[in-house]
């Protein structure tokens, strides 16, 4: 009995050396990350069953495109993989991604994949050697740098400080941009599907024409009639997108900040300090939170704490619902408003100062 239970724990010592060992020789070292447990299960996987990587799975297979969206897991890549007949087994297909340490590089965007290539060809394409197109996304309210800091992950050829060298100096204004202003404000947020060669130049110009192209026609008259330019719009529609967290409430926000510019009365909105103050290199963000006494005394002509009127420019890249607001404001007799002390995002709203005051937080 002692002697089958020696044989036994040998051929186990004998297993846990011999299959990570031999899923190395087969599909190379494994990533530094993994722990023994993950090589031995990984590995046994990958040797076990290596024809699912090795072997098509349709030889006569058609080519076809394949979209990674942006966070894709591996766990959905593969699913979906399988799913579309481009590979044999979806959980060996992971498992060596994982063993790899593909996981970690693989890029987002469109792929072009044929069932007549191996898992493990079709593993290797995935780390963007064969991307065609690229998915490329800009949020409302970022600013110039928040989205260049995109772009190293992004599949796109484009340091940051090329595209941001661009956006200073925009080539392709479509007339909405004054001489000398940079492309903040209208480096349109939406989903972008982009040529893989699409330079830094290219790239701010195609921004610039999703907004001209989302800009409904009849919002330079509306905003005109508000008595601002297009440019002067855009750069209180900003104010309004950092400033909002839940859309709806945009319209109502516009009206406090049009009641405030009808008397002269200062903006005073935080998002123009902190775009004012920069990266913040302790909290990690271009939005410093919370502001401090000091920072309210920031002396930028983009601080509205110490000066009259709109800023000089945009402060963020809006949304179509802030552009809407500024073109559409509600009708309200309010001046203020305070963020609701029960993390819901939305704000109560006030015509006295002395009402403000009243819903400031405990």
């Amino acid at each position: 009995m002692l002697l089958l239970i020696l044989l036994a724990v040998l051929s186990l010592v004998a297993l846990a050396v011999f299959i990570p060992l031999a899923a190395r020789q087969s599909f190379g070292e494994p990533a530094a990350s993994l722990n023994s447990w993950q090589r031995f299960s990984y590995g046994c996987d990958l040797v076990w069953n290596a024809g699912d990587l090795t072997q098509p799975n349709d030889p006569a297979g058609v080519e076809q495109l394949f979209v990674i969206q942006s966070g894709e897991s591996v766990v959905s890549i593969s699913g979906r993989l399988e799913q579309a007949g481009l590979i044999r087994s979806a959980g060996t297909f992971r498992n060596y991604l994982l063993w790899s340490g593909l996981d970690t590089i693989i890029q987002t965007g469109t792929y072009r994949l044929s069932p007549a290539q191996s898992g493990f060809d079709i593993a290797q394409m995935l780390k963007s050697t064969t991307l065609t197109e690229v998915t490329f996304s800009v949020l409302p309210g970022w600013r110039m740098e928040e989205i260049a800091a995109t772009l190293p992950t992004s599949g796109l050829d484009i340091s940051p400080e090329a595209f941001l060298a661009a956006a200073a100096s925009p080539s392709a204004s479509q007339d909405l941009i004054p001489a000398g202003a940079s492309a903040e404000g209208f480096l349109y947020p939406d989903t972008y599907i982009l040529p893989r060669s699409t330079t830094a130049d290219q790239l701010v110009s195609l921004l610039i024409q999703g907004f001209a192209a989302h800009l409904p026609a009849d919002y330079p008259a509306a905003y005109a009639a508000h008595g601002l330019t297009v440019y002067q719009a855009v750069t209180l529609a900003s104010i309004i997108q950092r400033e909002a967290v839940v859309a709806d409430e945009m319209p109502l926000i516009a009206s406090v900040f049009y009641n405030r510019l009808a008397i002269g009365m200062m903006l005073q909105t935080d998002p123009t300090v902190q775009y004012a103050l920069g990266y913040n290199a302790t909290q990690g963000t271009w939005w410093t939170n919370p502001l401090s006494a000091s920072d309210m005394q920031f002396d930028s002509p983009f601080n509205t704490y110490l000066q009259p009127g709109l800023p000089p420019g945009p402060i963020s890249n809006p949304g179509l619902a802030a552009l809407s607001a500024v073109a559409a404001p509600a009708q309200s007799d309010y001046y203020f408003f305070q963020a609701r002390c029960d993390g819901s995002g939305l704000h109560n709203f006030a015509v006295t100062f002395e009402q403000h005051k009243q819903n400031y937080c405990p």
